[in-house]
């Protein structure tokens, strides 16, 4: 595993960290996929040197946090840059979906995280989704009480626009920025990554295999459980479906060529955007986790990355990344 800095003053990760919420949440979760979830983060950060780990307080109301806990017993902890989210919230009865990040909540936020996490610190705390009604100074402001207090090591934001990432970067250095962006979605590119380059913020993508599509493994709605909730996503309806399996087929083709996967070409493109770039895909399968894993080992040629450009046009891929209630919270300034 090769490693990189996130952010000018930030940890030292894995080029390539570990998505957790899949395990807990969206992906159709079952009693005994729980056993080799852990099975996965014991391999990542015992045999691979996955060093971050990625979760937050709303994947599975909580559970997920509690799961990656569990798996970090028994001395792997100091091992690993161990990265939580706050301020979505679910409500328990109609999984209605509110964002809160006022100070007092903040700091509520980050004990219940620490409980159930079983640790005494996060090492990068993020906004999972920023409140207009609140304006993110005082909301920064809150965060960095908590790396004062020592309860929190690095700060970050996710889904933000260029306004608000100069904003909160102006009360405390911001190490992390994780947004959406893979060969599909490229949004960042136009204004929020320069920003953040400025800044010398690092990129955190997640979704770096355009959820699952740029794997080549789905071919229809059929091979998905009832309660994915790909099936509500733009981007999987029949027609846009359609039209971006065949940018897929475009993306096998350059693989089969080089010798990689289709997965690891995806991965591999995006490591090649910038050293400042840490993707976090997500599995709860160890053969997936291996496969994602190789793609830090190699670089690809100049000709390589002209043809997969090719093969996946920007702005080529059919529908939008989220259904409208999730869309209006993110990059929103």
């Amino acid at each position: 595993m090769k490693y990189r800095i996130l952010g000018s003053d930030g940890p030292r990760v894995s080029a390539l960290g570990l998505g957790c919420m899949g395990m807990s949440d969206f992906y159709s979760v079952t009693p005994e996929s729980e056993a080799e979830s852990i099975s996965v983060i014991h391999r990542a950060v015992d045999d691979l040197g996955v060093t971050l780990l990625d979760t937050a307080d709303m994947y599975g109301r909580g559970a997920n946090e509690k799961l990656v806990g569990r798996a970090l017993q028994g001395g792997r902890r100091d091992r690993v840059v161990l990265a939580t989210k706050f301020g979505i919230r679910r409500d328990p009865e109609t999984d209605e979906r509110s964002v809160r990040n006022d100070p007092e909540y903040i700091r509520t936020a980050v004990d219940a995280s620490l409980t159930r996490l079983g640790v005494d610190h996060i090492d990068l705390y993020y906004m999972h989704r920023n409140n207009p009604d609140v304006p993110v100074e005082e909301s920064v402001g809150a965060m960095a009480e908590l790396v004062r207090a020592g309860k929190v090591r690095h700060l970050g934001l996710s889904e933000v626009g260029p306004e608000t990432l100069r904003a909160a970067h102006a009360v405390h250095p911001i190490a992390a920025l994780q947004s959406e962006y893979s060969l599909f979605t490229r949004d960042i590119e136009a204004e929020v990554l320069p920003v953040a380059r400025e800044l010398g913020i690092g990129i955190v993508p997640y979704s770096p295999v355009g959820r699952g599509l740029l794997t080549g493994a789905i071919t229809s709605l059929e091979g998905l459980a009832a309660d994915d909730f790909r099936r509500n996503n733009p981007r999987f309806a029949d027609e846009n479906l359609e039209a971006n399996l065949k940018l897929v087929a475009e993306l096998r083709a350059v693989a089969e060529e080089s010798g990689h996967t289709p997965v690891q070409l995806a991965l591999a493109w995006l490591l090649a955007q910038g050293p400042d770039i840490v993707p976090i895909p997500g599995t709860k399968r160890i053969k997936y986790l291996d496969e994602n894993s190789a793609a830090a080992d190699f670089e690809l040629t100049a000709e390589q990355l002209a043809r997969i450009e090719a093969a996946v046009p920007h702005g080529a891929v059919s529908g939008a990344r989220y259904a409208a209630d999730s869309a209006r919270r993110v990059q929103s300034r």
